[in-house]
């Protein structure tokens, strides 16, 4: 449902012609990067069926008033007619279109995001301001709750019928969520998604975020738990003394980053970790049976969705059995 045509239209609309977009991906929405000038950009093709506007319009007033109060992100960049949004209509959907500057720095990805304390360090220390400043967030217009991610939304129309434990296994750990403490010093705006996929790193160390298309309001532990998660999930059932030293050496150093300049962590966080664990799992589980093609996986990923199966339907953690 997405053409050509469409995302010609959505360039020209923010100045930039054809000729100089690049595809680069997205796991929901169509990712295109452009050159202006001596300053690189990306171009976001969000379909109608994903977000509102309203709900485009409200991920960038909180990408705006991060980067107003200092927090590095990747600001918000207006159409050619001063707009923070813009609409392309489609032949069956729409498509919402927003600019963003390019992050500073690079990727860190697999392995060397791995056993990296200093990294580990620094996610603790812009997590931690991300969440301070969400405290004193007073919005226009809110994003949705935990409760209206997309990825547990369409986790019955996209699971198949094999898969109804996992469900299950779902409704009862959203039963559990539902009834956790969320004050004000637990519960807020989170960015919803933040990985070493989501940031970019520059010559210091500094971290630059970007891709706030998750945000949501939820339990800070939940932002703790994404980014632990994925420093986890690449080790096997075989491989959970790594994982075990994993997670200790990133608790520590991101607690170290966290609580710099008087900072405290969530109450209760250490105690939650586990459910949050256990729900971005479901959604990672219902991401790759959405977005891949599983008829014939190759041998990690068969063994992944193998042993994401049991944990989720026997209602483990990553980090059970450290306790």
């Amino acid at each position: 449902m997405f053409l050509n045509e469409h995302a010609a239209e959505g360039a020209a609309r923010f100045g930039v012609s054809p000729k100089e977009l690049t595809f680069i991906g997205g796991f929901q929405n169509f990712i295109y990067s452009y050159i202006n000038g001596d300053s690189k950009y990306i171009l976001r093709f969000t379909p109608s069926t994903l977000r509102t506007w309203k709900g485009l319009a409200a991920e960038i007033e909180w990408i705006r008033y991060l980067s107003a109060n200092g927090l590095s992100v990747s600001e918000p960049v207006s159409s050619m007619d001063g707009k923070d949004i813009e609409k392309v209509q489609g032949n069956v959907i729409d498509f919402y279109v927003t600019s963003f500057k390019h992050a500073v720095g690079r990727k860190i990805g697999y392995p060397e995001c791995l056993g990296n304390a200093m990294l580990y360090e620094q996610c603790g220390r812009i997590t931690g301001r991300l969440h301070e400043l969400s405290k004193r967030y007073k919005p226009t217009l809110r994003r949705h709750t935990w409760k209206s991610n997309e990825y547990l939304l369409q986790a019955q129309n996209v699971l198949p019928s094999e898969h109804q434990p996992i469900l299950q296994a779902l409704d009862e750990l959203k039963a559990q969520l539902a009834v956790l403490p969320a004050s004000e010093d637990q519960f807020g705006l989170i960015h919803g998604d933040m990985n070493v996929g989501n940031f970019m790193v520059d010559e210091v160390g500094g971290i630059t975020l970007f891709d706030f298309d998750e945000c949501q309001y939820s339990w800070y532990v939940e932002d703790i738990a994404v980014q632990l998660y994925y420093l986890l999930y690449v080790y096997g059932e075989d491989s959970k003394s790594e994982r075990k030293a994993q997670d200790e050496l990133f608790v520590k150093h991101f607690v170290r980053g966290y609580t710099e300049d008087g900072r405290t962590m969530p109450d209760g966080w250490k105690d939650h970790l586990p459910l949050f664990l256990r729900l971005r799992e479901i959604i990672v589980f219902v991401g790759m049976h959405r977005s891949w093609d599983l008829r014939e996986p190759d041998d990690w990923t068969h063994d992944f969705l193998q042993d994401s199966r049991m944990r989720i339907t026997e209602e483990l953690s990553l980090i059970d059995e450290f306790f």
